[in-house]
Order: C-alpha cells, then sequence, then structure tokens
C-alpha cells in the first residue's frame, strides 16, 4: 500500500450535536452521518490511523477506524481537541452553533395561557477555528459548510475567517443530496479557487476529497 496517507494520523468528526433543553428535549438537525464515516473509512482504507468523533447516528464503525461517540457540541469539541496532535483534521460534523444555557432537570411543562416559549441559546466553541488556531495545528484543516443561499460566498467567508485549508460547500435541500440522504455534491474551495465533485454517492465524493488533499499534501501546500 502506497499514498500521502500512509502512517498519517487523520481526525474525521462527523453527524449532528444534541443540544439538551431537558430530558425530553433536545436542539438538533438532520445531518445522518453519512458523509464524515465514508471520510473516515476510505481514510483508514489508504493507511491512515483513524480517528472518528461521532455525533449520535446509528452507523456502523468503519474498518480499522477508532470510534469516539459524543451528544453535544462541547463533547465534541473535547473530544477533538483530546485526539489531537494529527497530520489532518476534517470537521463533517454539523455541529450546533448555540446550545441551552442551562439544560432543565425536569421535563418543561405548558403553563396555562403560555402562547409563547422564550429559550435562552449561548453560543457553542467552534470546533474548526480552535483546530486551525492549536499551537499543535494539523498540516491541513479542512471544513464543511452546508449552506441555503449564496452557497460559494459564505463558504468561502468561513473558510478565510477560520483559517482553513479546504472548505467542502454543499446546498442544502437539493433533491437527493445532502442530510439524510446517500448522495451529495461538494463545491471544494481553497485560497486559490474552487472544484465541483459530485453530484455522486458519498463513497465515490470520500475518496475524491481525499484524492485532493492528497494532492496538497504531496505538494506540500498549506
Amino acid at each position: 500500500m502506497s499514498g500521502p496517507l500512509i502512517g498519517m494520523k487523520v481526525v474525521v468528526s462527523a453527524g449532528p450535536t444534541f443540544e439538551d433543553i431537558d430530558p425530553a428535549r433536545f436542539l438538533g438537525n438532520r445531518s445522518s452521518g453519512k458523509m464524515g464515516f465514508a471520510i473516515a473509512a476510505v481514510a483508514a482504507q489508504r493507511g491512515a490511523e483513524v480517528v472518528l468523533v461521532a455525533g449520535p447516528v446509528h452507523l456502523p464503525t468503519p474498518e480499522g477506524v477508532r470510534r469516539v461517540d459524543v451528544r453535544s457540541a462541547a463533547q465534541m469539541h473535547r473530544a477533538v481537541m483530546d485526539a489531537l496532535p494529527c497530520d489532518l483534521y476534517i470537521g463533517a460534523a454539523a455541529v450546533a452553533d448555540f446550545t441551552p444555557r442551562a439544560p432543565l432537570e425536569r421535563k418543561l411543562k405548558k403553563q396555562p395561557g403560555q402562547d409563547v416559549l422564550v429559550l435562552e441559546l449561548v453560543r457553542t466553541r467552534d470546533i474548526l477555528a480552535d483546530v486551525a488556531a492549536h499551537p499543535q495545528r494539523p498540516a491541513q484543516v479542512v471544513g464543511f459548510a452546508a449552506e441555503t443561499n449564496d452557497v460559494a460566498a459564505y463558504a468561502r467567508s468561513k473558510l478565510e475567517r477560520k483559517g482553513l485549508d479546504l472548505i467542502c460547500a454543499n446546498q442544502v435541500g437539493l433533491p437527493g443530496c445532502g442530510f439524510e440522504s446517500d448522495d451529495n455534491a461538494l463545491l471544494v474551495i481553497d485560497a486559490h479557487g474552487d472544484r465541483p465533485l459530485g453530484p455522486a454517492p458519498k463513497h465515490v465524493l470520500a475518496a475524491q476529497l481525499l484524492d485532493l488533499i492528497g494532492q496538497r499534501i504531496r505538494g506540500g501546500r498549506t
């Protein structure tokens, strides 16, 4: 076996996070984790040591991958930081931007005459930005951006603000692609331009994405 990932440590985060409101309810999203799991599987097949930090999903662990299960954004942040140092981090998870300030110990009940409920939310820690700014920063930090509009512009802004090497953008709501689907379509953006991948099955896109990252590694591009 040969290739740029041989002997490298790769950390992948995948799936949603669930932010608890009370023991019965949470804030979440529709991420299935399939894209991140596919990336982890292909990276392991190519000889990398892979740590997969997985949000609450029901997917089998890819062969040869060490899996760390988490639930919340805070737990995912801690698990990713604990997995450093590594050579490559790919943040494919759909991490909550906000979480309830103080989850309730008992189920929140409706009150007579109550028509509006206000939840106080606070920002979660930014995993991608913290990895990119870490003293033991991976050689390549790759993010994902799921957008509903102005996909390229929002993704490029995220790339620059967070100090990433690559970002993979996809449009939420395209028929047959993205969340809860086996297929996807990505626009891979770096400082030099962008390249579309797909539509294709997620395991095919995972291989194509790792090909692009491998080219960057071989070329010494950061």
